[in-house]
């Protein structure tokens, strides 16, 4: 699969490098006759294939204008690799969402600010930046564990607690830190937000490119070349 990206969000999908040419011509031409002119600077292009040889071409040429080929790019917020690796995509997201917790560190570590708020500051500010995309992703127990652990670092901000028994102080326990949020964790979040667009995908109808592509069921043998 060829996947050509522009700097205006759009991509032109084909089975093979004559295939994406033309359309990509027809959208240049399209272009001009309302008067735009497409950038050459922003546009790459991407091949998405089982055989890790598919596609020697480094670049195409379109209308006197050379487009780089690249391994990944970056499409609406998302990190869209050539082998579509997820533990890339999740990487990038904590990366994200570190940066946002530092970010509000401070007013999560205030004395002044009540836990139920601190809470409010997690879920709506920190937690939809890790999320973004979250609903295609297929995580293994790795990648889930991953989540858990940023999730456990930034509710420990509340600090200790005084054991009942002894009255030493003691970091929370894992379950401690869930009850934290009285709400699901964020494995739970991710995996509610996924059946969720599951279920708007297939009340789209079979009529819609989506819809066929999530129900899809595969034919005959699997092959090593280009799909």
């Amino acid at each position: 699969m060829h996947l050509w990206y522009t700097s205006a969000d759009v991509n032109i999908l084909g089975g093979s490098i004559h295939t994406l040419k033309e359309n990509a011509e027809a959208l240049v031409a399209a272009a001009r006759e309302i008067g735009l002119e497409v950038s050459a600077d922003k546009i790459k292009y991407m091949v998405m294939s089982r055989d890790q040889n598919a596609g020697r071409i480094q670049s195409v040429r379109i209308d006197n204008s050379t487009f780089e080929r690249v391994g990944e790019f970056k499409y609406l917020g998302t990190t869209l690799p050539n082998q579509n690796s997820i533990p890339e995509e999740i990487k990038s997201r904590l990366r994200s969402g570190n940066a946002c917790y530092y970010s509000v560190q401070n007013l999560l570590s205030s004395r002044l600010l009540s836990k139920n708020l601190k809470i409010k500051i997690y879920i709506t500010k920190i937690l939809p930046v890790v999320l973004y995309g979250c609903e295609t992703w297929s995580l293994t127990l790795r990648e889930e564990r991953k989540l858990r652990v940023f999730e456990n670092m930034v509710l420990r901000i509340f600090g200790p607690r005084r054991d009942e028994i002894t009255g030493e102080w003691r970091g929370l326990h894992h379950k401690e830190l869930n009850d934290l949020c009285s709400s699901p964790n964020i494995v739970w979040v991710m995996k509610l937000r996924r059946m969720r667009w599951a279920g708007r995908v297939v009340h789209m109808g079979e009529e819609r490119g989506v819809c066929r592509v999530l129900v899809v069921e595969t034919r005959g043998k699997e092959t090593t070349g280009e799909t």
